[in-house]
């Protein structure tokens, strides 16, 4: 076993670390900028000169170097090297970040990474980035919707149930009437998608999609959001803390939802008779609640 995991070829990760360190140890850190020269002699200027000078270098090099000038081989090769290197000193940045790998040679890693950050980075502003991940996830969410909602309709237009209302909403429409003589499929088909149509299905877990949902559309919306609730909250308070006014319908059916931890959908689905004994319940009090869990275990336990 010792010998087997002895002979195993290193991983690529670690060959790839060599390979940098070999990298690092064969050439100074500066050469990736302007491989063996020095920028600053290539434009023949010191370390110490401002932009306009720099400029005026470059601009008097590439009259002697640029190809329209000089058709000579080797004066298109410097004048690639001259323009490399003014394109290096002509930006704070990167020149700040040429003078460092100058006066720190041995921070290898460190200055190559900065190098390739600059030059091979993304330049993109982060607000656009941000937009545009936000409009590539809401396009997922919105087809994803779509399809489930598309999965689960067809799902439901195979039951009994479904073809039970579809004839007797066509019974509705012919009054009482029906055809029964077929002249063909095709027309079936387009009469079964007219009444389909008129019927609302209302599938609990694929709803129809809705652009309101998507999740970059309520990122956009959150401060609306917030504002709203914050106002809402206010205005609660006031309606009840400050005034001590008796509760409304609404409010006391939001109360006694969320006592039940019920969902939405759920609590407006149940039957008005139950809810408003509930809501009379006012189980938003923990005296209340209490009663109320302890007829529930009573009932629970009778019917057992």
């Amino acid at each position: 076993m010792m010998v087997a995991r002895a002979l195993r070829p290193p991983s690529t990760l670690l060959l790839l670390l060599l390979l940098c360190v070999l990298l690092a140890l064969l050439s100074p850190t500066r050469a990736i900028y302007c491989d063996e020269d020095d920028c600053y002699d290539l434009l023949g200027v010191s370390q110490t000169a401002n932009a306009s000078e720099i400029k005026k270098a470059y601009y008097k090099l590439s009259l002697k170097y640029h190809p329209d000038k000089n058709p000579d081989p080797e004066s298109r090769k410097l004048f690639v090297k001259v323009a490399n290197a003014y394109e290096i000193l002509k930006d704070e940045a990167t020149r700040e970040q040429y003078d460092y790998a100058i006066a720190h040679p041995e921070e290898v890693f460190y200055n190559a990474a900065r190098y390739y950050h600059a030059y091979y980075g993304h330049k993109t502003d982060p607000r656009l980035v941000l937009v545009g991940l936000l409009f590539v996830v809401s396009a997922f969410q919105y087809l994803n919707q779509w399809s489930r909602y598309n999965q689960a309709i067809s799902m439901v237009k195979k039951t009994p149930a479904y073809k039970n209302r579809l004839r007797a909403l066509e019974l509705e429409r012919s009054g009482g009437v029906v055809n029964k003589k077929k002249n063909n499929k095709q027309m079936d088909k387009k009469v079964e998608e007219e009444l389909s149509n008129e019927l609302e299905l209302q599938i609990h877990g694929s709803e129809k999609p809705s652009v309101w949902k998507l999740i970059g559309v309520q990122i956009l919306l959150l401060p609306y959001t917030l504002g709203k609730i914050s106002f809402w909250r206010l205005c609660w308070f006031w309606r009840y803390q400050i005034k001590k006014a008796p509760y409304s319908w609404n409010d006391a059916c939001y109360l006694t939802q969320t006592s039940l931890k019920l969902p939405i959908d759920a609590w407006w689905n149940i039957d008005e008779t139950v809810k408003n004994n509930l809501v009379h319940k006012h189980l938003w009090k923990k005296d209340n609640m209490e009663r109320y869990q302890a007829e529930i275990r009573k009932e629970s336990k009778r019917r057992r």
